[in-house]
């Protein structure tokens, strides 16, 4: 038979017990708003009972319980959930950076309204035809002079602004770079800080959840794996141990953080002169950036450009860029060569409209009138030099090469490697106006397919965050409840204590007495 005294340890389990409950109630509740934190629960299990099986042990009518103890405080928390979230958030980075991209770019082109680059042209066509209709009146000449400035001055600022953006675009990337080497060392110094509590037999509990919110803010930028190793010495069975990170990427997994020896391999960018990427740096392993995985990171260099497996400039700004700057040379030559082939009021032919573009790169910010047709309006070549008079010299005052001109732009004119391929394997060759609808049409739907994508991911992520929240995050109705469960229970153990503290008073003070 058990002394009396083996209730007092029962109820004093029982109330250590309850105890550590309660605290980690009070502990869930006040970091109900914290980002990133796990509820936390005790678990209970009962002590071993007395006597433990032996061949010594006297017989007994049964074990008899030892009350209860709180074996470990563990994480609610689902992995599967974790890897499916962080799985969305890969695609939302991804589609959120081409989608950010594509709404400034659609901003900045701001087709079709009345003041993008298709309407300028409209006006500088009808103030041809004007030219064309009245060749001999100086005011149409100018208005023609006037609409043409508007023409450069809208190629040169598109041609600017989009600059302007991508080099914005080239600093997120960079910072994001920044960003992503930072939470590799943060997650190694806290994979240090696990190492040295785990040994010890205690789970960190809420070195776990700034591990995981790490991990998932890692997750927006690029595909990472994870690989656990158990830490030694008195580790918890529970214990998740450190942490291995990995990039995921076609040609196999690449270390980004090593957790047994807690070596970052730090992310590096190599650019160009223009900062398009041509290398990414990985410790010692090198990727080209179409190699790259999708992510935040892989959408910020395809929006900002970078240099292809061919040797080649693209991505979303570097596209659009060189887009206008063909398009431009195009008009400014093909313009220029027909130009020449008309004839002045002075009877002059082989005049230049704007000033020659030798090479395509930088184009568009380059259309320039020629000074000789701004500082006099006769040099506008309206006349067909095919056509004569009287004179011989030319009908100077006809408008035929001005009507040929302003009909331009519906003619074969570029031949762009953005459009259909034809039977014969070569790009056919299309207008003026055919050109610009392609690119604008291309930007719309690409930003249209960003967005929706975008949409989708955001969806996908919200729905697993739901599931994953509906597990792991604090509900105070519930720790309410459970709190007045375990004070209950607390209170029911300490009047424990009290009746067995009045059975010792009855042997000690009761018994005995009789002869008294």
């Amino acid at each position: 038979m058990s002394s009396t005294f083996h209730g007092l340890q029962v109820a004093k389990r029982g109330m250590d017990a309850q105890q550590a409950a309660l605290y980690t109630i009070g502990h869930n509740v006040s970091n109900a708003n914290t980002p990133g934190y796990t509820r936390q629960r005790v678990s209970l299990e009962t002590f071993p009972a007395y006597p433990a099986p032996g061949m010594n042990q006297t017989g007994t009518a049964g074990q008899i319980g030892m009350g209860v103890e709180a074996s470990t405080v563990e994480r609610i928390r689902d992995t599967f959930l974790d890897t499916q979230y962080r799985d969305e958030t890969i695609k939302v980075g991804y589609w959120d950076a081409r989608a950010g991209a594509l709404e400034k770019m659609e901003e900045i082109m701001n087709e079709p309204t009345e003041d993008g680059l298709s309407a300028v042209f409209n006006q500088f066509f009808e103030s041809i035809q004007d030219v064309a209709s009245h060749p001999s009146e100086a005011g149409a000449r100018s208005v023609m002079i006037e609409r043409a400035e508007a023409v450069g001055d809208t190629f040169s600022y598109l041609s600017t602004s989009l600059k302007t953006v991508q080099g914005d675009l080239q600093n997120e990337r960079d910072v994001a770079v920044t960003q992503v080497n930072s939470l590799l060392e943060q997650i190694s110094n806290v994979n240090q800080q696990i190492q040295n509590v785990e040994p010890n037999g205690y789970l960190p509990n809420d070195l776990y959840d700034e591990r995981d919110r790490l991990l998932d803010e890692i997750s927006k930028f690029m595909p990472v794996s994870l690989e656990y190793t158990k830490s030694s010495g008195n580790a918890s069975a529970t214990s998740e141990g450190v942490v291995t990170v990995q990039l995921q990427t076609s040609q196999g997994p690449i270390t980004l953080l090593d957790g047994k020896t807690h070596q970052v391999n730090a992310i590096s960018l190599k650019t160009n002169q223009d900062s398009y990427v041509t290398e990414i740096h990985i410790g010692d392993e090198i990727r080209n950036p179409e190699s790259f995985p999708q992510g935040k990171l892989k959408g910020l260099i395809e929006a900002s450009g970078y240099i292809d497996n061919s040797g080649n400039k693209t991505g979303v700004y570097a596209s659009m860029i060189d887009d206008l700057d063909e398009m431009a040379y195009e008009f400014v030559n093909w313009f220029n060569d027909k130009h020449q082939q008309g004839v002045t009021l002075d009877g002059d032919t082989g005049m230049s409209f704007f000033n020659e573009i030798s090479q395509k790169e930088g184009a568009a910010a380059g259309i320039v009138i020629a000074d000789k047709i701004k500082q006099n309006t006769n040099n506008i070549a309206a006349a067909s030099s095919a056509s004569s008079g009287d004179d011989g010299t030319g009908r100077k005052g006809d408008g035929q090469n001005a009507q040929l001109l302003s009909q331009f732009r519906q003619k074969v004119l570029i031949n762009s490697g953005n459009q259909a391929v034809s039977l014969d394997g070569f790009y056919q060759a299309v207008s003026l106006d055919g050109f610009y609808q392609s690119v604008i049409g291309q930007m719309s739907v690409d930003a249209q397919q960003a967005n929706r994508l975008k949409s989708n991911s955001e969806t996908l992520q919200g729905a697993v965050e739901q599931r994953r929240q509906s597990t792991s995050a604090v509900s105070l109705d519930e720790e309410m409840t459970n709190m007045i469960q375990f004070q209950h229970a607390y209170n029911a153990s300490a009047r424990m204590v009290t009746m067995i503290d009045e059975m010792l008073d009855k042997i000690v003070n009761g018994l005995g007495t009789g002869g008294r």
